[in-house]
């Protein structure tokens, strides 16, 4: 061995402290010694092991592995820094409505220190820029109240981060085990199948038809094939066939390979700084409501300017004060309208509803997607495992001589072999299902091993797959052919739909046999004998009817059937199959590429029937989604009988429903392919690229689409879809990538679930925005009326000149803090309706606020003005409803008290307001007390609102006063108008709506 290469003592060393700035590069060093530098492709593989110090046949032990990452640090590559909090927290300050209102504290602080200046001697003033300071302190509260709820989503986010974290299988402990990426060090063994994503930098050990799509690291757009030797010189990146690279995707086959480098001592490691430029791009919803808030501030400029062209037009400007009286307004106008929680109340609202959804299983990957989710039209699944159980149980085994079942189920391997009708088993047909069974294990990826509790089971692979191990072990036929070692392996494609093995006979001379399984109809056209007692002789057309229609029968019966077969080839040497290509040096470069040549001249010898019963909740799941408006479409790879059978039990199809095949697909042009999947709901013996098809046509008639995968070429058409949904249990991780939600559970309910949390999450988005909208907007109203027709009302005092604005900025930004905070809130974890699931999907082109949300706000704002508005005329003497109580009190001491009255009022109308906005047509008394949060908040508010009253330093900085008795059922009064309004509008909605 190269002693370059080897430095035991660098696995060895104590792990020191290092300055957090230097950690990355000297973790980086510290791997990079491990090989001193020496290009492993060009190293011998077991030289590489040894290097690493590890046993590729074990893997390394738990001790070391932990060891090795507290030294190398974990497996990713370095962040941008995380952003400090108090940066966060001056982030909430830079937003265009805070400029406006730090320009509205300047400009009472001016008009504060005029005021002082101009005062006469002797005359009372304010003591301090009250106005000023309660801006500047609402601000940061506001401030405050924001980097909570942003810090509650990000919480949130990075919860769902853990939940969708990658796994990836190493061998350890002399076991494979699937370890979270991060934690894999450099010497952990890689066991990579297909639809892996490679986790980390590698050395192959072994490989079997192994392809990996590198386009991420090399640009080359065709996967590379990957084998195990070792390089006769340096070769460019993507020329290195005996290394992996992390960030890659196997496409095809199997390998092993030991991990040179990790994390930023990976090729991505190296290229890593180019990545992190990416920006989050706003949701669309993000976007209208951006677009809202840009509507209603150009909306509330105009309304700023025409009252202040107004005003000089007919009062005149004939003081600085009168000046500055008007720009406070024009401010109060701004504050008014714009609710400043709305962003921070949304993303909070978002998070939670994905809580609720991980909490059941369905883990969201992106918050927006909710938006996607609820308007789903149809959902097209797999049926393994997803509308089945995924408990794969072989309960027939059908051999040329006769049929068997097999007693037990799931994955215990305790069982037996009974004859159909309760007799013996005759000899010959117990030989003929040993060998079929024997057959089935050796072309076999799956393991079936002891779980931690006894009596327990654990799979590791294919269901299907371990499905036969247990069967095996349950006949004892793997110990009958425990003597095979396999030596080469043509891996199982969706392509090819079949697999086969090379395994050496120990017990005679070394020969070698072929071992192969797949769909029965594919396997068979391969097979040109047949194994029948104990003997081999020619497979007549006869004998090939028979175990088609056998074929048909267990499908009709809901069985997953797959046909076993096998080749003696009375040879020792792979070089001296027929057939066979060599090189110059009589050394086959990789007998993967040559199934022509290894599946001819098979011999059948049984098939058998898999029972994976449907899953008991799908049934109401599938009938949900119908009622929804939801079409649910069945996609297998199954024999069209069992399809069928599955979907009619499932009340996808009716009871005579057929399903469509692959086949039958491709001869389809576009126009046919699209009246098909109009219509038909069950697609059978399909490959990946026919789901492409299926989803790609559904979205050209206009549906919002939602699809299921599994497998690595499941992923283009997971991707297409409007909602990719991958398998969390199954699921490879490219499948992971490419999806935006993953069932934790692999069950189709799952995703039923998730539409309806998404519909209720919509329903109360346009809750709370219906609430604040209507909220804000009355307070524009009340403002502008106030102003407008001041003289009317008695706001103005006749022997003065100049604005008086009916409610000051303090009040309006005290009522925005108040009410749109808690209350909206509130409102964003409202229960959902029991009719969201009675009502067809939302078109994604269909407006948050839609022209009778606006109707509602205008209607609503309306009325909280025209009731504010009266509150504080009642209380003044020059006004339309006066009490000639308050004659004696003085205009300015009048319009503290109305003004304090308006402010109430207009709180008061703004809960009552949260209650009516829970639904567009439904009665606010229906489900009246069923949000508890809701009524908190109101309580929350009122609280407060008491204080702001009747604390005396909070009647100075509010400007207002401590209210008589009947003055509070004058403000409950009138603001309960609003909740009796919108009952009202309710009424006659829903007679529109009936007629």
């Amino acid at each position: 061995m190269d002693d370059r290469i080897i430095d035991p003592s660098a696995l060895s060393r104590e792990p020191h402290v290092e300055p957090e700035d230097a950690k990355e590069t000297q973790e980086v060093k510290a791997q990079q010694a491990l090989l001193n530098d020496v290009d492993p492709s060009l190293t011998d593989a077991d030289q590489v092991a040894q290097a690493l110090n590890v046993d590729p046949r074990t893997g390394l032990s738990s001790e070391e592995a932990k060891l090795r990452l507290d030294k190398f640090g974990p497996n990713e590559l370095a962040s941008a820094p995380p952003v400090p909090k108090w940066k966060k927290f001056l982030q909430q300050f830079q937003d265009p409505l805070v400029y406006l209102l730090l320009a509205a504290t300047a400009i009472s602080l001016v008009a504060w220190i005029i005021e002082k200046v101009n005062a006469a001697p002797g005359a009372e003033g304010e003591a301090l820029p009250f106005d000023s300071i309660v801006i500047v302190l609402i601000l940061i509260v506001n401030a405050i109240l924001g980097y909570m709820q942003e810090a509650k989503a990000e919480e949130a986010v990075n919860a769902l981060s853990e939940m969708t974290a990658p796994t990836s299988n190493v061998l350890r402990n002399g076991r494979v085990e699937r370890i979270n990426t991060t934690d894999i060090v450099p010497g952990d063994i890689l066991v990579l199948g297909e639809g892996d994503t490679v986790p980390a930098d590698g050395r192959l050990l072994a490989a079997a038809s192994l392809r990996i799509a590198e386009a991420s690291l090399t640009g080359e757009s065709v996967p590379v094939g990957k084998k195990p030797a070792t390089l006769d010189s340096a070769k460019a990146l993507g020329d290195r066939a005996n290394m992996v690279f992390n960030g890659t995707s196997v496409t095809q086959g199997t390998g092993r390979a030991i991990v040179t480098g990790t994390g930023m001592n990976t090729q991505v490691g190296k290229i890593a700084d180019l990545l992190q430029s990416t920006e989050d791009e706003a949701t669309p919803l993000q976007k209208e409501m951006n677009h809202v808030s840009k509507i209603l501030g150009i909306a509330v400029c105009i309304i700023a300017v025409v009252v202040l062209l107004a005003l000089a037009v007919l009062e005149g400007f004939h003081s600085v004060h009168d000046v500055i009286d008007s720009l406070l307004l024009a401010v109060s106008l701004a504050v008014a309208a714009v609710p400043e929680g709305l962003a921070a109340i949304l993303t909070v609202v978002l998070a939670l509803g994905v809580q609720r959804m991980a909490a059941h299983h369905a883990i969201v990957k992106k918050l927006h997607s909710v938006e996607t989710l609820g308007s789903a039209s149809v959902i097209c699944s797999d049926k393994t495992g997803t509308l089945t159980r995924n408990e794969m149980t072989v309960e027939r085994v059908v051999v040329p001589s006769g049929e068997v079942e097999l007693t037990g189920t799931g994955y215990a391997p305790e069982g037996d072999m009974v004859s159909i009708d309760g007799s013996a088993v005759p000899e010959n047909v117990a030989n003929e299902v040993l060998a079929t069974l024997g057959a089935g294990t050796l072309a076999n990826d799956g393991e079936l091993r002891e779980g931690e509790k006894p009596g327990t089971w654990e799979i590791v692979g294919d269901p299907t797959e371990v499905s036969l191990v247990v069967a095996a072990r349950k006949t004892h036929a793997d110990k009958k052919f425990a003597h095979f070692d396999r030596v080469a392996e043509i891996p199982f494609t969706s392509e090819r739909k079949r697999m086969s093995v090379i395994a050496r006979n120990a017990t005679d001379a070394g020969k070698l046999t072929v071992f192969a399984k797949g769909a029965p109809d594919v396997l068979l056209s391969y097979c040109d004998r047949i194994y029948v007692n104990g003997a081999i002789r020619k497979l007549t057309e006869g004998d090939r009817q028979d175990i088609l229609d056998t074929v048909e029968r267990l499908s009709r019966e809901a069985y997953r059937t797959l046909g076993e077969a096998f080749r003696p080839l009375e040879t020792d040497s792979l070089a001296q199959i027929p057939g066979i290509r060599t090189n110059s040096a009589g050394e086959i470069s990789d007998i993967s590429e040559q199934a022509e040549a290894i599946e001819a001249h098979l011999v059948w010898c049984g098939m058998v029937g898999i029972i994976d019963p449907p899953r008991t909740e799908v049934r109401d799941a599938v009938a949900e989604a119908h009622r929804a408006g939801i079409r649910t479409v069945m996609i297998t790879g199954d024999h069209p009988l069992t399809a069928a059978r599955i979907a009619s039990d499932l009340g996808i199809i009716a009871k005579d429903g057929k399903a469509l095949t692959g086949d039958e697909l491709d001869a389809m042009d576009e126009a046919q392919l699209d009246k098909a999947t109009s219509e038909v709901s069950v697609y059978a013996r399909v490959a990946p690229e026919h789901k492409l098809k299926i989803v790609e046509s559904l979205q050209r008639q206009g549906n919002i689409a939602a699809m299921t995968g599994d497998g690595v070429n499941d992923a283009p058409a997971v991707k297409s879809a409007d909602i990719g949904v991958a398998m969390g249990i199954t699921g490879t991780e490219v499948t992971k990538q490419s999806a935006k939600m993953i069932l934790a559970d692999d069950n189709f309910s799952t995703i039923v679930a998730a539409v309806r949390e998404g519909r209720g999450i919509f329903d109360n988005i346009r809750k709370f925005l219906r609430y604040l909208l209507s909220s804000n907007v009355g307070e524009v109203f009340t403002v502008f009326f106030g102003v407008v027709f001041a003289g009317w009302l008695g706001i103005k005092n006749p022997e003065s000149v100049g604005v008086t604005v009916p409610l000051l900025a303090t009040q309006l930004l005290w009522i925005n803090l108040l009410t749109d905070a808690a209350p909206a809130l509130a409102m964003g974890v409202d229960p959902m309706t029991e009719d969201v699931m009675n009502r067809k999907p939302r078109k994604l082109t269909d407006r948050v606020i839609d022209g009778a949300m606006w109707g509602d706000i205008i209607y609503i704002g309306i009325i909280m003005a025209i009731v504010t508005l009266i509150g504080m005329d009642m209380h003044l003497t020059s006004g339309l409803f006066t009490d000639r109580s308050v004659d004696a009190m003085g205009h300015d001491a009048q319009m503290v008290e109305a003004r304090t009255m308006g402010f109430t009022i207009l709180v008061f109308a703004q809960l009552f307001n949260a209650i009516a906005s829970r639904s567009h047509l439904q009665s606010a008394f229906v489900g009246l007390f069923s949000n508890k949060w809701l009524w908190g908040a109101i309580g929350l508010s009122i609280v407060l609102q008491l204080l702001v009253i009747y604390v005396p330093f909070l009647n100075t900085a509010f400007g207002t006063t401590p209210l008589p008795p009947m003055a509070w059922l004058e403000c409950i009064g009138l603001a309960f108008f609003v909740l009796v309004a919108s009952e009202i509008r309710k009424i006659f909605l829903r007679m529109r709506a009936k007629k």
